[in-house]
């Protein structure tokens, strides 16, 4: 019986963390997921690198194009200084965050991208973790902030920084329900 693969909105815009999003993309497509990548524009957005733009990325959809979550299954949120800042001062993005929040989706934020999670309102009383400078921020918001590779406190995955890529995206993987042994076992 063929099942309809897994939908997961990538979130982002100019001045991504470039492995942030490439990697989990990646690995979340390796493992059977489709991912469209929504944004404020049409057209590319660029990645952060090394201290310099990086490779830019196709967008699918903007924000304005999406009516609702529905159609997707999660939510992932690359980090970057730069591209959850701009996020968060878009309504549409943040009203966006709420939607799979109030839905009970998976949103997986790593690095700066929890901004995104305290900006919508969503971080009270959750288990979190995030890159060094914005634990503050997320205190603030009323979350407890915990210094692991990947908290997940219910609908929530948050990480780091890029070297927490592989557990962070192994979280999301297994939230969704699916890992790659079983997809691989479903295909032999």
């Amino acid at each position: 019986m063929t099942q309809t693969p897994k939908r997961i909105m990538i979130l982002a815009t100019n001045g991504f963390e470039q492995s942030e999003l490439m990697k989990p993309k990646a690995n979340v497509e390796d493992a059977g997921f489709e991912t469209t990548v929504v944004s404020l524009e049409k057209g590319e957005i660029k990645g952060w690198k090394d201290k310099d733009w990086g490779d830019s990325v196709s967008v699918d959809k903007t924000v304005d194009e999406i009516d609702s979550c529905e159609s997707y299954d999660a939510l992932l949120l690359p980090g970057g200084q730069m591209n959850p800042d701009i996020l968060r001062m878009n309504e549409r993005a943040i009203a966006i965050v709420r939607e799979f929040d109030m839905a009970g989706k998976p949103i997986a934020a790593i690095c700066h991208a929890p901004w995104l999670l305290a900006e919508a309102d969503i971080v009270k009383g959750k288990t979190v973790t995030a890159w060094p400078s914005i634990r503050t921020d997320l205190k603030n918001a009323g979350a407890n902030v915990v210094n692991q590779e990947a908290a997940v406190d219910g609908n929530l995955i948050t990480s780091r920084n890029p070297d927490d890529i592989p557990a962070f995206s192994k979280a999301l993987i297994e939230m969704l329900g699916e890992s790659v042994e079983k997809r691989e076992l479903e295909t032999a």
